[in-house]
């Protein structure tokens, strides 16, 4: 790393490249599943954009309570199919703190969110820890299982495999703990 500049293009970079797998499944996928993936790539793409240096483009003042609303409203929707899909839980706690990453950001002075305690430290420890926990357990349920003896090796497209959607959920959580940490 060569400061906070490289850093932000990583992030930059990994969120992008989830945001655009979720869409490659989105399109390859029907019902519930095209609309899990729709939003994590609304989720990818998003923070994405968040983690763009400060140094190289700072957001108009109508970005950040932009960025509150979009989140807000993609809350509003895990909400809804939560009741039925109770794994959208996870998706509004990921729109939570992007919209409490967005008002933090909107409410610090120009440039003082780029040197960390700006946020409120009892949930931006709540959401570091249940981010922290979601990346421990994806981590954990990405590791191999043995191979079964004559197992079919079916070819399946990008979209079809589960592995790559889990791996792209790792990601994003990885970027959304780095960006609380930095908050």
């Amino acid at each position: 790393m060569h400061g906070p500049a490289s850093s932000g293009w990583l992030l930059v970079a990994l969120c992008a490249a989830a945001g655009a797998y979720c869409l490659l499944r989105m399109r390859g996928s029907a019902g519930e599943e095209r609309h899990a993936a729709g939003g994590e790539a609304l989720m990818g793409f998003g923070m994405a954009a968040m983690a763009v240096p400060g140094t190289v483009f700072t957001p108009p003042s109508w970005a950040w309570p932009g960025y509150a609303v979009v989140f807000g409203a993609a809350g509003l929707h895990a909400v809804w199919a939560a009741r039925t899909r109770p794994h959208h839980l996870h998706h509004l706690a990921g729109a939570a703190a992007m919209v409490y990453m967005a008002v933090v950001m909107a409410s610090s002075p120009a440039g003082a969110h780029r040197h960390g305690g700006s946020g409120i430290p009892l949930v931006t420890g709540t959401l570091l820890l249940y981010f922290a926990g979601y990346v421990l357990l994806t981590g954990v349920r990405l590791v191999p299982a043995a191979a079964v003896p004559g197992g079919g090796t079916a070819a399946a497209g990008w979209a079809d495999r589960p592995e790559l959607a889990r791996a792209c959920r790792l990601s994003m959580g990885i970027a959304m703990v780095t960006m609380l940490l930095t908050l």
